[in-house]
């Protein structure tokens, strides 16, 4: 437990952590240390109020803590959309007492962002291992059709008790599983971004998500199965990834790169599957992490020393370009100006790509084997995120080949983070890494 001490230690937003085996028999006693004096009121919905919140209830009134009623979303079709989201911070507004989130994504971000809308900090009962973001400060809500991150406040306190988390559909076990693999591709990005001198990794957030991930993802049937040792280090690794990011507030880059870029995409243009749903935001980065770790892979097997460096400059478009090349990859979408935006974030001059691809060839053999460590082969990544039960093809979310094939540019495009797409963009290997990855015997080949 020590990443745990030392993530809490540095976290600039959650203060307390309950983890293990029957921890929530602590919750009335981590409720008045975390919020002396205060009331409380239990947010959740039908399922979680049986799996949980019924229990919470008890055991905060057996501690002597005074509570509203209960706050329970009983919509059989429920996400986490504004509407919701003006609902609650209405209905807190009439109390003040301390928000009590049993539940995992759609009622811990509601929890979170309403919240922060009353300019109050919250606690959370995690009932899933099934996403990165119980300590991310901010919320992925639905407004006006898109899914966006709103910026809010971490919870105070958190209560993870694996009996409970255990309880939770093997879907959601899955869908946490394959958030926390894209910490392998993601480290993998920083360690390019940072071998070019373009982000340096900064140490301690870097540690804090990497420094126990591959144990963290060794048992998969584990996972899958319930078994408590798997859930708890599954728990822990993606709780993990929310406190470097409390402590590296610069960005999310600690626990998410190119990975996350196609899971983004897809929200951004509104993706559903054949039953009118969404994948799950783990389900959409389990095929964004497989893009990602094939590229990293061809990139270790490419003959980067090999590249020629004048012909890649000589090829490289002006910023005007490349502007007027993002505005019209996304003409007509909801986010037209989007990718010049980004792209001009992160635009180099010619004089600028040719240093980086020389500093790229000449650290290249440290560079190698620094990548060859973080990473893990695209057939293990299969098998395991396939014993767990994650998707591993497109089609596994009702998501087209071609149309993922045709996603990989503007993936590149969304984001300012420099990542494995745009090392893939500056050496011009992206279409050869494309080629191979969706073609004969590649992959997800296109027939």
């Amino acid at each position: 437990m020590d990443r745990v001490k030392t993530a809490l230690e540095n976290a600039s937003q959650t203060k307390a952590l309950l983890l293990g085996k029957g921890v929530i028999a602590g919750i009335g006693q981590l409720f008045k240390e975390q919020f002396p004096g205060k009331r409380a009121i239990i947010i959740a919905d039908t399922t979680t109020w049986r799996v949980a919140g019924e229990q919470v209830h008890a055991l905060l009134a057996a501690a002597g803590i005074a509570q509203d009623e209960p706050y329970i979303f009983d919509e059989p079709e429920f996400h986490a959309e504004w509407k919701y989201i003006e609902r609650l911070t209405d209905f807190l507004k009439g109390t003040d007492a301390i928000a009590v989130a049993v539940g995992s994504g759609t009622i811990n971000d509601l929890t979170k962002l309403s919240s922060f809308h009353n300019d109050r900090r919250y606690m959370v009962v995690a009932t899933a291992a099934s996403m990165d973001g119980y300590v991310a400060f901010g919320a992925s809500i639905t407004k006006d059709g898109n899914k966006q991150t709103f910026p809010c406040t971490a919870p105070l306190a958190v209560v993870a008790d694996v009996d409970i988390i255990a309880t939770a559909p093997s879907q959601m076990t899955a869908s946490g599983y394959a958030d926390l693999f894209a910490k392998v591709p993601a480290g993998a990005d920083w360690i390019l971004a940072d071998a070019l001198g373009i982000e340096p990794i900064d140490p301690l957030a870097f540690g804090i998500v990497q420094d126990g991930l591959h144990d963290a993802l060794s048992d998969p049937l584990g996972a899958r199965n319930g078994d408590p040792v798997a859930l708890q280090k599954l728990i822990e690794g993606l709780l993990l990834g929310g406190f470097a990011m409390q402590a590296y507030p610069k960005s999310s880059r600690p626990a998410s790169g190119a990975d996350h870029q196609f899971s983004h995409l897809l929200n951004m243009e509104n993706f559903v599957m054949k039953n009118g749903q969404a994948p799950s935001h783990g389900f959409q980065v389990s095929i964004g992490t497989l893009v990602s770790l094939s590229f990293h892979e061809m990139l270790t097997k490419s003959d980067v020393q090999g590249i020629d460096v004048e012909r890649c400059v000589a090829a490289w478009p002006s910023l005007e370009d490349q502007e007027a090349y993002a505005l019209k990859l996304f003409e007509g979408t909801d986010f037209p100006t989007l990718g010049a935006r980004e792209i001009k974030a992160k635009y180099v001059t010619p004089d600028e790509l040719r240093q980086e691809l020389n500093q790229l060839k000449a650290t290249w053999p440290e560079t190698r084997e620094r990548l060859l460590r973080q990473l893990v082969t695209v057939d293990e990544a299969v098998a395991r995120l396939k014993t767990v039960g994650a998707p591993t093809k497109p089609e596994d979310i009702d998501l087209p080949r071609t149309r993922l094939r045709e996603s990989i540019i503007p993936a590149q495009h969304i984001r300012r983070r420099y990542t494995i797409l745009d090392a893939g963009v500056r050496t011009q290997l992206i279409g050869t890494w494309t080629n191979q990855l969706f073609g004969k015997g590649g992959l997800w080949e296109i027939a």
